[in-house]
C-alpha cells in the first residue's frame, strides 16, 4: 500500500517579509537530507494570474520555470534549496482559482448551484493542492514523499481568507498525521529597554486559531537570540510545547537557516507530527558550503549595473548564481549596485556627483553585469556599460536586455550605425539592432513572451562560452523576452568580431554572444540564473567571477574541462579545489 502524502504548512503572521520562502526552503533541505522526496506549493493570495506583470519594485522578481510559467520569487528559492524543478501549477494564485471555478461554471460543472467561495472554491484550492503535490519534481518517476506549502501574506489578511478556510479543511481531509501547520512570527524588541515581546506572536497564533487552525510549531524571527523566559511564555500562550519552538535569529548568511533549524530540533519535530521515521540527517556538504561563505577572504567585486536597484529582491536570483559562482571560486563576493540611469548623460548635467559615484563604481570593479529588464529608463546607461566593459577589456555578462545593450553599442560604435536602438524604445528606429518578435502579442502582456526552457545550439566549441558548459553540443536554458537581435544584421556584426557562438534550433534567433580578442565578454539572451544551484553553479556566472578573480584561463583548459565532465552531475562541488590539486601533480612531473 502506497504511503500518504505528508504536507508541511508555512504561514505567516505579524508582518510580511519575514522570510516564510527560506523557512520553508530550510525545511525541504531537512527533509531531504533525511532521505524524502520533496515538493514545494506557493499560495499567492493575489488576483494576478501570475506575477508576470508585476513591477520587480512591488514584489521583486519574477520567477521563471522550465515549463514557462512566471512565478513568485519564493519558487526560486524552493528550486535553489532543494534542486527541484517546478512547474506554474506550483504556484497557486487567486486569480488562477477563480479563472478555474468560472471556466467550470461557463462549462455548467456546477450546474443548479449557486457557485460560492464555500464550497466550490476551497474545494478546488484543495483539489489543485493534492494533484500538483504528487507531480515529481527532481527527475525521478513517482510522487514525492511530503509536500511544503507556503501561504503568502500574513494571517488576517481579507485577501488570504478563503485559503485558510481551504487549508483548514484541508488538514481533515489528509489526516492529522499528515498534516503539520508552522507558523512564522515575529517577537520584536520595544523600547530602550530591549524587552522581547511575545504579544504580536500571541494575537498572530490567536487569529490563526480563530479560523480554525492550531499551529504545531512556531518559527519565531527575532534579530537576537530569544530569551529563554521568552520561549517559554510564547509556548504556555500559544499552545505549543517548547520543543517545538524555533528561534529562527539573524544569521550571517541563508545557508545556515537549515542548520539552526537542526540544532534546534525541527527536523525532530516535523518527524513526530507527521509519524515519520527518524533518520540521521546528511548536511555535511551544506554546512561546509555555510561555512566557507563566512570565512572566504580574497575579494571579488561585481557591478550590477541594472534599473530596480532600489530593491534587492529585483534581481534575487542573478545575486544567488553571483553567491554560488563565488563560493566555489574561492572569493568573497562584494556586489556593488549601480543604477543604470546615474552613468547617463543626463544625469551628469542634474546631479554631477551622482553621475561620478554610479562611474567610479563601474571603474572600480573587476567584472560587470548587466541584467535584464524592460522599457526604456536605464537602458543608455546599461548600453554605456557595455561601451565601458568592451574598450577596458573588463570581464562582462549581460543577460536579456544586457545582451540586446551589448548589441547595440557594438552596432553604434564599431558599425558605425550611429542611430542604432531596439524598436521597444525607439519603435521607428532607422537602424534596428534589435526587433520585436513576430510570434510576440502586441495587445496581451500576461503570459505572451517567448518563456521557459528552449534550446541553445553552440556554432562552435572553440569558444569560452562551450567550454564553460563543459564543451556540450547544445543547452537547455530559461527565457523571458519579447524583443530579439536583428537577424538581418547578425552577418555584419560577427565580421566585425561580434560573433554569436549559440543560436537556437531555427539558427535566426541569436542566443551567446562572444567579442573576439575579450578576455571575457559573454552575453545571453536567456536568463542563466533560473537555473544555478548551490554547489553547481550557472556557467556563464562562474565565467565572470572566475575571470573577475583571474582564475579563468586555468578553468577553460581541457583538463579541468574533463573532470568537470566525470564528476556526479556534471559539475564539482569545488571545481578549483580540484584543479588546484591538479596543479600540484603537473607541478611534481616537472625538472
Amino acid at each position: 500500500m502506497k504511503a500518504p502524502m505528508k504536507y508541511v504548512v508555512v504561514t505567516g503572521g505579524v508582518v510580511s517579509g519575514l522570510g516564510k520562502g527560506v523557512t520553508a526552503s530550510s525545511i525541504g533541505v531537512l527533509l531531504k537530507a533525511g532521505g524524502w522526496r520533496v515538493t514545494n506549493i506557493k499560495i499567492d493570495p493575489y488576483i494576478n494570474i501570475d506575477a508576470g506583470t508585476m513591477s520587480p519594485f512591488e514584489h521583486g522578481e519574477v520567477f521563471v520555470l522550465d515549463d514557462g510559467g512566471e512565478a513568485d520569487l519564493d519558487l526560486g528559492n524552493y528550486e535553489r534549496f532543494v534542486d527541484s524543478t517546478l512547474t506554474r501549477d506550483h504556484n497557486i494564485t487567486t486569480g488562477k482559482i477563480y479563472q478555474t471555478v468560472i471556466a467550470k461554471e461557463r462549462k455548467g460543472e456546477y450546474l443548479g448551484k449557486t457557485v460560492q467561495v464555500i464550497p466550490h472554491m476551497t474545494d478546488e484550492i484543495q483539489d489543485w493542492i493534492e494533484r500538483v503535490s504528487r507531480l515529481p519534481v527532481d527527475g525521478s518517476p513517482g510522487q514525492p514523499d511530503v509536500c511544503i506549502i507556503e501561504l503568502g501574506g500574513t494571517v488576517g489578511d481579507i485577501e488570504s481568507m478563503p485559503f485558510i478556510e481551504a487549508l483548514r479543511q484541508f488538514q481533515f481531509r489528509v489526516g492529522s498525521d499528515n498534516f503539520c501547520l508552522i507558523h512564522v512570527s515575529l517577537v520584536p524588541v520595544v523600547g530602550a529597554v530591549g524587552e522581547q515581546k511575545t504579544k504580536p506572536t500571541q494575537h498572530s497564533v490567536q487569529a490563526l486559531r480563530s479560523a480554525g487552525l492550531s499551529p504545531h510549531m512556531l518559527a519565531c524571527r527575532s534579530q537576537a537570540p530569544l530569551e529563554q523566559s521568552v520561549m517559554d511564555k510564547l509556548a504556555l500562550f500559544c499552545h505549543v510545547t517548547p520543543d517545538c519552538i524555533l528561534n529562527l535569529c539573524d544569521v550571517s548568511n541563508i545557508w545556515h537557516v537549515p542548520l539552526v533549524m537542526q540544532e534546534q530540533g525541527g527536523h525532530l519535530a516535523i518527524m513526530r507530527q507527521l509519524r515519520l521515521d527518524f533518520r540521521k540527517l546528511e548536511l555535511d556538504s551544506w554546512a561546509h558550503r555555510a561555512n566557507k561563505w563566512d570565512t572566504v577572504t580574497l575579494p571579488v567585486k561585481i557591478a550590477i549595473v541594472g534599473k530596480y536597484t532600489g530593491l534587492g529582491d529585483s534581481y534575487l536570483s542573478v545575486t544567488k548564481a553571483l553567491m554560488h559562482s563565488a563560493i566555489s571560486a574561492d572569493r568573497k563576493l562584494n556586489i556593488v549596485w549601480v543604477e543604470a540611469g546615474m552613468l547617463e548623460g543626463a544625469t551628469l548635467a542634474e546631479d554631477p556627483t551622482a553621475h561620478a559615484e554610479a562611474w567610479e563604481n563601474v571603474h572600480s570593479a573587476d567584472g560587470i553585469l548587466v541584467p535584464g529588464g524592460f522599457g526604456e529608463r536605464g537602458t543608455e546607461g546599461k548600453i554605456l556599460a557595455a561601451k565601458y566593459a568592451r574598450e577596458n577589456q573588463v570581464p562582462f555578462l549581460g543577460i536579456c536586455l544586457g545582451m540586446q545593450a551589448a548589441v547595440i553599442e557594438y552596432a553604434r560604435n564599431v558599425l558605425g550605425m550611429k542611430n542604432a536602438h531596439s524598436t521597444e524604445m525607439v519603435p521607428d528606429c532607422a537602424d534596428p539592432a534589435v526587433i520585436f518578435m513576430p510570434e510576440g502579442s502586441t495587445t496581451h502582456m500576461g503570459g505572451t513572451m517567448r518563456l521557459g526552457s528552449r534550446r541553445t545550439i553552440f556554432q562552435t566549441q572553440d569558444c569560452k562560452a562551450a567550454k564553460l558548459y563543459n564543451s556540450m553540443p547544445f543547452v537547455d536554458e530559461r527565457h523571458r523576452h519579447r524583443y530579439e537581435v536583428n537577424p538581418d544584421i547578425v552577418d555584419r556584426l560577427e565580421k566585425a568580431g561580434c560573433v554569436f557562438v549559440g543560436k537556437d534550433e531555427t539558427n535566426r534567433r541569436m542566443e551567446i554572444l562572444e567579442l573576439s580578442g575579450h578576455p571575457f565578454f559573454l552575453a545571453t539572451q536567456y536568463h542563466p540564473e533560473y537555473k544555478s544551484r548551490p554547489g553547481r553553479p550557472s556557467p556563464p556566472f562562474m565565467g565572470l567571477v572566475l575571470a573577475a578573480s583571474g582564475q579563468l584561463d586555468q578553468y577553460l583548459t581541457s583538463e579541468a574541462i574533463g573532470m568537470r565532465m566525470n564528476a556526479p552531475g556534471g559539475f564539482l562541488q569545488s571545481p578549483l579545489k580540484a584543479l588546484k590539486g591538479l596543479a600540484k601533480e603537473d607541478e611534481s612531473d616537472s625538472p
